[in-house]
Order: C-alpha cells, then structure tokens, then sequence
C-alpha cells in the first residue's frame, strides 16, 4: 500500500502558538469598533450602543472550570489534534480566560449588535432603552478568527460574560442548554444540514446561576421554579455570526440617517458578508449594485436549501427570527429547537414561539426573513433604480423557489423521481391520523414493504381497521410511483440516504445533562459517536436504546416535549 504522507504535509496542530499562527481577524481589521468602547473590553455593563460594527468584550472566565467535551470531527477538520484539549493554554482560552492567549491572538474579544424583527416585523419595544441600540449578543462574544486548511473559521463563546448587549442579564449560559447546542451542532451538521459547529465544552464547577425550570414531571407550559444550575461556556464555530438582523440594525440607521457614516457602516458589513460567505462565488470586480443582486439570489437559494432540509429530518428552529437567520444560509441559535417526533405540521417546541414558528410553517418565516434580507439592501440601490427592481423580483420569487425546494425534499426522502402533490398530502394526512413518527416512519418506508404491518411499529395509537385499509392503498399507489418491483433495491439505497436513522429525541439527551450536572460525561460522549452517524445501522444495542417511539410519560412533559427560552 502507497503511504499517504498528507498528514506529514499538513501536521496536526499540537499547542496553541501553533494555533495562534494561524488567526487573520478580517472583521476587526477591516470593520469599525464602537467609538464609544473600551478598547482593552472591559465592558460588561449594559448601555446603548449607537454605531460601530462590534464592541471589544472581555470574557469573563469560569472559575474552577472543567472540561467536559470536544468535537473529534471538527477537530479533524480543522487539522488540530485531540491531545490540543488537554493543554493549560487551550483550556484557559475556551473557558474564557485570554490573558495568556499567545501572539497574534487578541487578549479579548468581541460582540456585536443586531436588530429584531419578528415574522417581518420590526421590533424596538424589547429593548431595555425603547431604541433598538441595546440588542446584540448579550452573553456571546467571538475570540478568534482565522484560516484553517485554507477555510476561515470564527469562534465564539456562548456564555462568556456580559457584554454591552446584556439587557441586565448575567451573561451565562448553563450547562444544560450548552449540552444541548454542543451535542445538536454536530448532530446536525452529521444529517448534512449547514450549521455551527462544536468545537468545546466547559463546567464550572463552583460557579452556579438560577434559571426558571419545571418541577418532575410536570405538564405545566410555563416554568414553576427557580433552580440553581452549573455555568457553561461552549465554543461555536462558524464562517462568521453575521445575522439578517445584523444588517437590519444598519440599515435601520441608514434610513434614518441616525449619524454621519451610517449608509457607509451598512455598505461595510454588506461588502464584509459577501467576502466572508461569498467570494468564491460573487465576482468582486463588478459594480457593487450587480454584487448585491447577485448576493440576494445565492443567499435566497441557500436559505431555502436550508429550511427544506430542516423539514427533512423534522427539524423545528422554534424561534426564527431575523436575528436567528445567519446571512450565510446555516443553522445557528439553538435555544428553543426541537425534532419533531410524533407527527404534528404545528409541532413547536417553544412555549413563547406561536404557530408562525411551527415546524411546516418554517417556508414563510424565512420568506419573512429573506424579505427584511432585501430590505436591508435597499439603501445601498436608492441610486440605482434598476437593480433596486432586480432586487424586488428576487424578493418577491422567493416563494416559488422555497415551493421547489420543499418538494424537490418530499420527492427525495419519497424516492419518487418527481413531487405527487395528491401522494405527499394523503401520506401527511394518513400520519397525523395514526400519529406516526416522523423519523421512524420514513426510515421504515425506506425499506420499501409490501404490506403495512411493517410501518404500524411507527404508530403512536392502534390502527383501525379503516386506517390500515387507508394506508395499503396508498401504500400500493406509492410502490407503483417508485416502480418497486424493479428498482426496490436502488430506491431504498437512495431513501436511506436521505431520511436517518438517528435523529435527536430530547427524553435521551436529557439524562445526558442530567448526568453531566453530578460531573458523569460519559453519555455526552456516546451521543456524539451515534448521532455522528445517523444514517448507518448501529449495532443492536445502541438500535434497542436511541430507536424507539417516545415512551407516554415524556409526552406533554415540561423541559422535555416543550421548554421556555431560559438557558
């Protein structure tokens, strides 16, 4: 065998000078800092902030912190080695403390601000100071940006302190929700879905905050009590955190003519998202108006991508606003995600989220997302009457091409070469009917069965005799739209690479930070090596365990089945 000397070309990153070399800060050197800010970051009382990209920010270190977890599988692909987690430097820096962070690196870091619209409607009401000017990341603040493998990559911090942006908040995450978003980014990321990423997992283990929760077992929608959970901070990667909302923010200010260079800090964090989410495919020698056009088109095709793909493994984001919707067409934010199990089209994990945010209504809040995406553009064509039409057209298209891309999905995870409306709409009704499992039931289908007794194992309630009736005659119309007897073998391969195996189901992670809060990791651990592989079969006992309908006490079960925004 010819030996594969791409690792002695490329050898891991081993210690954090290593690691440094490799920081190039685009945002910092090439956008403005908040006038008003403290250069050296310490700012962690809340203001307003009224211009300015980003606000150098501090973190605030764990005190007594542990490590509990890093992402193999993002550690590979930035080419740092695993043994990296176990130096001081390394473990400092992703627990907050900067203060030994080897040159170049920065000694802080920074936040950033962003407006809010909801479902295509503009907020100011929420803010602390009636203005807008103190929304932002209020407890996440990016600590590095630089080139891994020819790939640029930010990394933030969630929980790391208060920033400007707190709203009166103590700037913490717990350890529960930083458990969820560790474990889901790179779950997600395994279905194939464009996502943050993982890269580290932290515990204090002296520092504790409170937050709302539910008693045991408790069916209550709202929190009950006050309890005391461990402080987190977990590091999330990305090509960059630009947000809809971040470019709503400016080009609020813009319209308003708020100060002297606000058209100019929108034209600058427009012209940073297209270098930074875009330059391989945006030519940067044409006219800047032309760029935009062309910005709206990809961002509109990859945000569409995105929320049919969400729907293909029961993906619910529960909260999608604009300040929610990263620019560059990924998953971000995870705080009140769910996976739908038993199939609802108004499944919503959120408490506070409403039908708008409900796992099939997902197509018309990014629609509203990408219509307040274009009106942040606007300012730029005021001049250009032409393009400002183009960009109206693309605008209003986005409809259509949500609509393709929905059932382009339903075809795939159906492995039908073309979308049966008649097909899709009697198969939803069928599964609402007997409550199927939204995962589970496609999984099996992909094993193209004969006779329905194969999918009644994905059935939450007894058929009758009516239904099973119902579904082999749509299970016979759907054979022949595959062409079964034939292709049964390709069409299952094809559908088993669409519709997984694994997916996430809270009532399995929750013993997890369960577990994690008394200082036990070991099932983090083992929920990475199975949902890094979702769509592969796992041996019989992780299949008898993570494969298998929600049992009846989780059902309606606060901080399991719904949970409020509290982490």
């Amino acid at each position: 065998m010819a030996h594969d000397n791409s690792s002695d070309l490329n050898p891991k990153v081993t210690t954090m000078k290593d690691f440094a070399k490799l920081a190039d800060y685009s945002l910092v050197d090439s956008l403005n800092a908040d006038p008003e800010s403290d250069s050296d970051g310490n700012e962690h009382h809340p203001r307003q902030v009224f211009s300015g990209h980003y606000v150098p920010v501090k973190p605030t270190p764990l005190p007594d912190f542990e490590y509990v977890a890093h992402s193999n599988t993002l550690f590979k692909e930035l080419g740092l080695d695993d043994a990296l987690t176990l130096t001081e430097t390394f473990q400092e820096v992703f627990s907050g403390d900067l203060s030994n962070a080897p040159a170049p690196m920065l000694r802080s870091g920074w936040a950033t601000g962003y407006a809010l619209s909801i479902y295509g409607a503009e907020y100011t009401q929420q803010c602390p100071f009636r203005t807008g000017n103190g929304y932002g990341d209020g407890r996440a603040m990016s600590i590095f940006e630089g080139v891994f493998k020819g790939k640029r990559w930010e990394m933030q911090l969630k929980g790391g302190g208060r920033t400007p942006y707190c709203r009166g908040g103590d700037g913490r995450a717990v350890l529960r929700s930083s458990v969820r978003e560790f474990l889901a980014q790179e779950a997600m990321h395994a279905l194939g879905i464009p996502t943050s990423r993982s890269l580290s997992l932290f515990v204090s283990k002296t520092e504790q905050v409170h937050r709302p929760w539910y008693h045991d077992g408790s069916q209550s929608t709202d929190p009950e009590i006050m309890v005391s959970n461990p402080v987190a901070i977990s590091t999330r990667v990305a090509p960059s955190f630009l947000r809809v909302g971040q470019l709503e923010l400016f080009a609020r200010r813009a319209r308003t003519n708020e100060h002297p260079n606000a058209l100019k800090e929108l034209e600058m964090i427009v012209q940073h998202l297209i270098d930074r989410e875009y330059k391989g495919e945006i030519d940067l020698a044409l006219p800047f108006s032309k760029q935009l056009i062309k910005l709206a088109e990809l961002f509109r095709e990859r945000l569409s991508s995105l929320v049919a793909n969400w729907i293909r493994v029961g993906y619910c984001q529960g909260n999608f606003n604009g300040d929610n919707c990263p620019a560059g067409g990924y998953t971000l934010d995870y705080g009140p995600f769910g996976f739908c199990e038993m199939f609802d089209p108004a499944f919503q994990p959120w408490t506070g989220g409403g039908r708008h945010f409900s796992f099939l209504n997902q197509p018309l809040a990014a629609q509203q997302n990408f219509s307040m995406f274009c009106k942040s553009l606007e300012p730029l064509l005021q001049d250009e009457p032409k393009a400002h039409e183009e960009l109206l057209q693309i605008r209003d298209g986005v409809i259509h091409v949500m609509e393709q891309k929905v059932e382009s999905m339903w075809a795939l995870k159906l492995g039908i070469n073309q979308y049966d409306s008649e097909l899709v709409l009697q198969l939803l009704k069928l599964m609402v009917s007997t409550r199927a499992d939204f995962n589970m039931f496609f999984r099996e289908l992909s094993h193209v069965p004969k006779d329905v007794s194969a999918l009644c194992s994905t059935f939450y309630i007894e058929p009758t005799e009516e239904q099973l009736t119902q579904w082999q005659h749509w299970l016979n119309q759907w054979r022949i739209a595959i062409n079964a007897d034939e292709q049964q073998d390709s069409v299952s391969k094809a559908m088993k690479q669409v519709n997984p195996k694994y997916t996430w189901r809270e009532w399995l992670i929750v013993p997890a930070y369960q577990q994690a809060e008394q200082g036990n990791y070991a099932l983090i651990k083992e929920l990475q090596k199975v949902l890094n592989n979702p769509y592969q079969e796992q041996s019989q006992e992780v299949e008898d365990k993570y494969y298998r309908l929600r049992p009846e006490e989780f059902y309606r079960m606060g901080g399991v089945s719904h949970y409020s925004c509290s982490s």
